[in-house]
């Protein structure tokens, strides 16, 4: 199916963003470090039956430059705006990671926008996950000093449970990853800092009540060294009629990980 490929001038920054698909819609919300086109292996499965929004954040690959400092209510902004570009009266909206934070403040700020709410291996609280945790800092640190090769095989351990790298060629897993994160694993992009601050300086938790209307869904993993199950199931309690789910055998990346999976939940939950 073609893909539309468009731009948005929005407080600064050329917004870059895709459309495809009848139906429907659906905005995808990417998290730290990825590009809109890491939703490809939902939207190939998706967009037969809903209209799919993806995008870059601001100061994310074709999205230049930030402009402003980045914060997340702004990045939930660029969200409504491309909404309004496409002509958008209401979504179901899809988030991962801080994607998932961007979600909850757009559907906190427009309520009346948002056909449901599929939050995954997120978190309510930016803080919680950029605070320090053992897993995390063992891992985390290694994706950032050595060999860019020592690096792409640390950021696999980040979205990838061990169980899932087992007896796995890791250096042509990387590369067959690469296209959906839209770089090279053992790269940081320069904007991932100021995404890190903006996620930690972002807090949700006292307006989840708010979220009653809202069909919501909270996906968790159990091996997410980023986003533990912990802080879904704290969000999950606080959305009230939230649905939660826990996936016992995937890590951070359970979207790519376990693509079949992700994309019917989805569809079941956009069905209601």
């Amino acid at each position: 199916m073609t893909r539309a490929s468009r731009t948005l001038s929005h407080r600064g920054c050329e917004l870059h963003y895709e459309v495809s698909g009848e139906g429907t819609p659906v905005v995808f919300i990417q998290g730290m470090g990825l590009h809109g086109r890491g939703w490809a292996p939902q939207i190939d499965a998706l967009e037969a039956r809903f209209r799919c929004l993806s995008f870059d954040n601001r100061g994310m690959a074709r999205s230049q430059p930030v402009a402003e400092t980045l914060t997340i209510p702004l990045m939930a902004a660029d969200v409504i705006a491309l909404m309004d570009r496409e002509g958008l009266t209401k979504a179901h909206l899809v988030g991962h990671s801080m994607g998932g934070l961007i979600a909850l403040a757009t559907a906190l700020e427009h309520r009346a926008r948002v056909l449901s709410l599929s939050l995954l291996n997120t978190f309510a609280r930016g803080s919680d996950a950029s605070r320090p945790r053992g897993p995390m800092i063992w891992i985390g640190a290694r994706t950032m000093i050595g060999t860019r090769r020592m690096k792409r095989l640390a950021f696999l351990e980040m979205v990838m449970p061990a169980h899932a790298l087992e007896g796995r060629d890791r250096d042509a897993l990387a590369k067959e990853l690469e296209p959906i994160f839209g770089h090279d694993l053992g790269e940081r992009p320069p904007i991932v800092m100021s995404q890190l601050s903006a996620t930690g300086a972002y807090d949700a938790t006292p307006r989840l009540g708010e979220l009653a209307t809202i069909r919501t869904l909270v996906v968790s993993a159990t091996h997410d060294v980023v986003a533990p199950p912990a802080f879904g199931r704290a969000m999950a309690q606080a959305i009230p009629n939230a649905r939660y789910v826990e996936i016992a055998d995937a890590a951070h990346g359970w979207p790519i990980q376990k693509v079949d999976e992700c994309n019917s939940m989805l569809a079941e939950h956009f069905a209601g």
